[in-house]
């Protein structure tokens, strides 16, 4: 697996292209992938331009001094029903069960592994300063008992976990509406008190979200479309605020609770119907995927990757204009001079921020001149993302027989995922903390603080290496606090050292601006999300990447999102690697 994709970033001044990308996340790369496999375009036709000196977007591996595995700072792992990606990494058609007899689109190979969800028996939840194992409610359960946590629940809902209390809630709002019941109600079903099953796809929900009613007499939404109700209000008019905070803390992810789109929400709760789906990741770092698209691409004659090379504005009224429909001005990062390039085509590969951040005063993003526009970009809300890893001399976690998985607490760390140990130095790596949401303060405040923490030599990790990663230390104090947090969530029989190193990423910095995206309640998704890959019919510039797509969070949705732009809009056909029958959304 190469992860050396050449990239450049100097300048060509008044370059022409066809076809001008701005991203070089997911979308972007794929984008320019499938233009020149295609061989309809040239790769000298099809250029990629990004502010960062990296590839990814928000995939970001990185390998710690003293250990010979990835940990992730950004996206981590992936479903095997989303096909896209699942086919770039282990070959296609994916009805070949037999992977050595399956074909491939890229050429470089990855190892796609499981990703390890550790063993419920051991991982904890530490909640309103309860300490309990994850399968508590399980247990009681098979004991005909009812768990009982510190919260005050309603009695119709003591003794479910929080998975079974978002099932419970979307199951009686579906079966509640007539239509649904009539027209899906087989395909979903209560099987036990604590049990139930969703067996719809994709393209049942894309038809049911839009047409969904809450229908519940006593409620103040009795009569909405479930699509114009925020989730935070429907939880809470569920199964009480009380409810809410119990989902919410006991989920992991605020992310998931705030106040989105309640029809878009559904989906993602309950999780995709597929046979033996499972989460896997890639053994060389998730961000391979990354790295595959792109070798595929720079490939290419002429293919090239513009990096450290900011896109400022564009413009239609320029000297080339009879050849070339848009100028396009950046600023080259290292050496701060602005030059100019020449296209017929813009490809946004960009999230919300990122679009926020051009020339709010040029033709296309013009709120006076395109109101639409500007509120399809305000439509998803931002959320943030805070990751922050930590390597130790021991897997201290071990004396409580944790192997992998994640804990979840209440404390503003929200989860600590255990990443594994080097078989030679028996250095480990944990992720520290997956702040999100409304710990966004709290993380911030610790997060802009002087004082870096300094790491220290360990076994195998030289301090030439440690040095090279002063820049990206946590601060002093957001460690110590995370460490205080970490002893508090796994009890006081565990001994938990210092850290050797940390690495930090806050997502929320430009050019970013979240670590993912949420529709905002009350959007017509099934009309935004077409309409973003082209939003003005008259010009050729497209939106596309995982922030208007649904499945956002997710590769799965950057991919899909630039595949149906490059089928729509360049005419290109359904590549073989992704099955015909695959639903991509709207």
């Amino acid at each position: 697996m190469n992860k050396n994709t050449p990239l450049n970033p100097g300048m060509n001044p008044d370059m022409k292209t066809e076809i001008a990308i701005i991203g070089a996340g997911m979308s972007g790369l794929y984008t320019a992938f499938r233009l020149t496999a295609d061989k309809k375009h040239k790769a000298s036709q099809v250029q990629i331009f990004d502010m960062n000196d990296r590839l990814g977007g928000r995939l970001e591996s990185v390998v710690m001094p003293g250990m010979n595995f990835w940990g992730e700072l950004g996206g981590m792992r992936y479903l095997t029903s989303q096909e896209i990606v699942t086919a770039l990494i282990e070959g296609y058609p994916l009805t070949e069960k037999d992977p050595e007899k399956r074909k491939f689109a890229l050429k470089d190979r990855m190892t796609p592994v499981d990703f390890p969800m550790g063993d419920t028996s051991k991982l904890l939840f530490y909640l309103r300063k309860q300490r309990m194992k994850q399968d508590a409610w399980q247990v009681a359960q098979s004991k005909g008992k009812k768990l009982e946590s510190r919260y005050f629940l309603d009695d119709d809902d003591i003794g479910y976990n929080s998975d079974q209390l978002f099932n419970k809630v979307i199951y009686e709002v579906l079966m509640a509406d007539p239509w649904f019941a009539k027209k899906y109600g087989k395909k979903v079903s209560h099987d036990s008190k604590y049990d139930y099953v969703f067996k719809l796809t994709s393209r049942d929900w894309d038809h049911i979200k839009p047409k969904l009613v809450y229908n519940f007499p006593d409620s103040p939404y009795d009569g909405r479309k479930v699509n114009d109700i925020g989730f935070w209000n429907l939880i809470k008019d569920r199964i009480s605020q009380e409810g809410y905070e119990f989902v919410a803390n006991a989920g992991g992810y605020y992310s998931n609770t705030i106040n989105w789109n309640s029809a878009e929400a559904f989906p993602y709760m309950v999780g995709d119907f597929s046979e033996n789906m499972k989460y896997k990741t890639i053994e060389e770092g998730y961000d391979s995927i990354a790295y595959a698209i792109a070798n595929q691409y720079m490939a290419e004659e002429d293919a090239c990757i513009w990096s450290e090379n900011k896109l400022l504005t564009f413009t239609k009224e320029h000297a080339e204009k009879k050849k070339y429909r848009y100028e396009l001005t950046f600023l080259n990062l290292q050496t701060n001079s602005r030059w100019n390039v020449y296209a017929n085509t813009i490809v946004l590969a960009m999230p919300r921020k990122s679009l926020e951040l051009l020339d709010q005063n040029n033709f296309f993003f013009d709120v006076n001149e395109n109101t639409v526009l500007d509120k399809n970009i305000r439509s998803v809300i931002m959320e943030p993302s805070f990751k922050i890893l930590m390597g130790f001399k021991e897997a201290w976690w071990k004396q409580l027989g944790i192997d992998s998985g994640h804990s979840i607490t209440d404390l503003p760390l929200r989860q600590c995922y255990y990443f594994g140990t080097d078989p030679e130095t028996g250095n480990s790596m944990l992720l520290g903390s997956y702040g999100d949401m409304e710990t966004e303060t709290f993380w911030k405040a610790l997060s802009d603080d002087k004082v870096l923490f300094k790491a220290k030599p360990a076994e195998s990790a030289s301090l030439k290496e440690l040095k090279a990663l002063t820049s990206v230390q946590a601060t002093k104090l957001m460690t110590e606090e995370v460490l205080k947090e970490l002893r508090e969530l796994h009890g006081p029989d565990v001994e938990i050292p210092e850290p050797y190193v940390t690495w930090f990423r806050d997502w929320t910095d430009d050019p970013f601006g979240a670590g993912y995206h949420a529709w905002k309640a009350g959007i017509s998704v099934k009309d935004v999300m077409p309409y973003m890959r082209k939003p003005v019919a008259s010009e050729k510039i497209h939106i596309c990447g995982e922030a208007y797509s649904d499945q956002q969070g997710w590769v799965e949705g950057a991919f899909c999102e630039a595949e149906k732009m490059l089928q729509e809009h360049f005419a290109l056909k359904r590549p073989v690697w992704i099955d015909r029958r695959y639903y991509m959304g709207w």
